[in-house]
């Protein structure tokens, strides 16, 4: 069992100020003016301008008497140079503040061009904990998917393509003022973008609760999450269209995000990132491979935890906490199985030739801190191999 699970500490809580249910997209307009800003420059991606929120959100800003551009190239794991083109338009328009449209890519790339924008140089330099120093301007955030959390994490996610791995970068500047979750706009994103995001705020659920730094807030959120997830996931992404399922995985994503951004998270996104990153594979397709394996891998220090879980959501929690644990595991990958997901890394291209590099870049990356088993280099070698 975890022997964190019941210890007493000071915790901090990080959340931006949050506006949600449907129908709640104007609201981003007067959230913007309450900022201050006159000039936003909107982030979003080209799949986001050819729906309908777009060109409702332009509308609403310029009815506010707001000055806004766009930029939208970005990438759906979103590169470091588009970061870069990104603030480049932010400065060309003299903008002031930043919405970001879109899912997590989207999300990540407008926190990059508030970092350039107040902090200068390249956003790779940023990489680590508490590298950007400068207050960021404005940054309103508007999901569109339920997954990424991004919209109220301290988390920024950028592709390096000269090394190809993801780096993250972690930050209380990083959390957005303002999030406008509006469960609407989940009706246009494609089913394979749903299941990915829904498998990303499970690995979230898990890895939050299970995570060293993880606290009573964290905990209940994680459950909730969990349990909405587990529920509502696969309805959604039969039915783009089902309110409740919507309204629920909308719920799920932002109590998942308010957990992994205040306990931070663990080995399965710290191996899902350099994957993302050499392989140019969907985030959350990534996190539902792996997930299953590092259960089994924490169960031996965290198996408590592991036996909560999953009487949340119904297994049997007869038998040892690490029996317990694999029927959790085996479970995520039936549900990852039925919304669509792949149940090995072969299918994304990783090969056993990419291993050992994978294998480095995951233990330098900062989610593996607060894993809660110690990672070995040869265990997470033979973590990434039973996932080809």
């Amino acid at each position: 069992m975890n022997e964190n699970r019941n210890a007493s500490r000071i915790a901090k809580f990080h959340t931006p100020e949050i506006v949600v249910g449907p129908g709640s997209l104007p609201e981003v307009a007067i959230a913007v003016t309450g900022l201050g800003v006159e000039r936003p420059l909107v982030v979003s991606d080209r799949h986001v301008e050819a729906t309908p929120w777009f060109s409702m959100l332009l509308a609403d800003l310029r009815k506010q008497g707001l000055a806004a551009a766009s930029y939208l190239d970005v990438s759906p794991n979103p590169r470091a140079g588009e970061v870069t083109d990104g603030f480049t338009a932010y400065r060309a328009h003299g903008a002031d503040g930043l919405i970001a449209l879109g899912g997590g890519s989207v999300i990540d790339a407008a926190k990059g061009i508030a970092v350039l924008a107040s902090n200068g140089g390249l956003i790779v330099e940023y990489e680590g904990i508490d590298r950007a120093t400068r207050p960021l301007p404005p940054l309103v955030a508007i999901p569109t998917t339920a997954g990424s959390g991004a919209d109220v994490s301290q988390f920024c996610i950028i592709n390096d393509p000269e090394r190809r791995t993801k780096i993250t970068i972690i930050g209380r500047t990083l959390v957005p003022n303002v999030t406008v979750i509006d469960p609407t706009l989940l009706t246009t994103a494609p089913s394979e973008v749903t299941a990915q995001a829904g498998m990303d705020t499970l690995t979230h659920c898990v890895e939050a609760y299970v995570s060293l730094a993880h606290g009573s807030l964290t905990d209940s959120l994680a459950l909730e999450s969990l349990i909405g997830v587990w529920t509502n996931l696969e309805r959604l992404v039969n039915d783009p269209h089902d309110r409740a399922a919507g309204e629920a995985m909308a719920l799920a994503s932002l109590r998942a995000g308010m957990a992994f951004t205040n306990a931070i998270l663990g080995a399965a996104h710290a191996m899902s990132h350099p994957v993302g990153g050499y392989c140019d594979a969907p985030h959350g397709t990534i996190n539902s491979v792996l997930l299953p394996h590092v259960i089994r891998y924490n169960a031996v220090v965290a198996g408590g935890d592991f036996v909560r879980l999953a009487e949340a959501v119904g297994i049997d929690t007869s038998g040892s906490p690490q029996l317990v644990a694999d029927r959790l595991a085996d479970r995520v990958t039936r549900l990852g199985r039925r919304v669509g997901m792949p149940e090995t890394l072969s299918p994304l291209g990783v090969r056993d030739s990419h291993l050992d590099l994978l294998t480095t870049y995951a233990l330098a990356d900062s989610c593996m801190i607060t894993n809660p088993r110690r990672p070995e280099e040869s265990a997470i070698h033979g973590l990434y191999r039973e996932a080809l």
